[in-house]
């Protein structure tokens, strides 16, 4: 009887060591499923504009995400849109409601990427302005002008995006 309950346990303990051995594959095919869709969900959410040096960007609290549009940039001494040369700011004629250059080759966007839809017509075409810190009020208000007239109404302005409490830190220290 002795060597019937000896063999009982032993298979007792064969049975426990094959369930243990199992590994359980769907719990982690379940966090793998959702870390992918994760990560594709949020892998395209951040659009990054071409940094350029001569330009420093004031900052914002802004939650709202740029979209991908023509670009203008402008510092002191010059006026982009993408990365052609415009023109100098010391060339423009302030004086003019128009900046004639930059009129010009917004058009010429403009008529390349052919027609708006009906429902985009009232807004207009996307525009993002890079405007250096520095630049003068009338010389944005200029190139928001010429933007309007080429039918690019929609605008944003390209900003440093910081948190809420550095913007205040910022702010009492300065």
């Amino acid at each position: 009887m002795n060597l019937n309950v000896a063999a009982k346990l032993q298979e007792r303990k064969q049975r426990q060591q094959k369930q243990q051995t199992k590994l359980n594959l769907v719990s982690l095919m379940d966090i793998f499923t959702i870390l992918v869709f994760f990560l594709l969900v949020n892998s395209s959410d951040v659009e990054v504009l071409q940094s350029d040096k001569t330009i420093k960007l004031p900052d914002s609290t802004s939650q709202q995400k740029p979209e991908v549009t023509t670009v203008v940039r402008v510092n002191n001494e010059q006026l982009f849109v993408g990365d052609r040369l415009i023109a100098k700011v010391s060339e423009i004629d302030t004086e003019a409601e128009n900046i004639e250059p930059l009129l010009k080759e917004l058009k010429y966007l403009a008529n390349r990427a052919g027609a708006l839809p009906e429902d985009k017509k009232e807004a207009g075409r996307p525009v993002t302005i890079m405007g250096d810190e520095q630049v003068p009020y009338r010389l944005l208000k200029q190139i928001m002008q010429t933007c309007a007239a080429a039918d690019f109404r929609d605008m944003a302005f390209a900003v440093n995006q910081t948190s809420p409490d550095a913007v205040t830190e910022a702010g009492v220290s300065g």
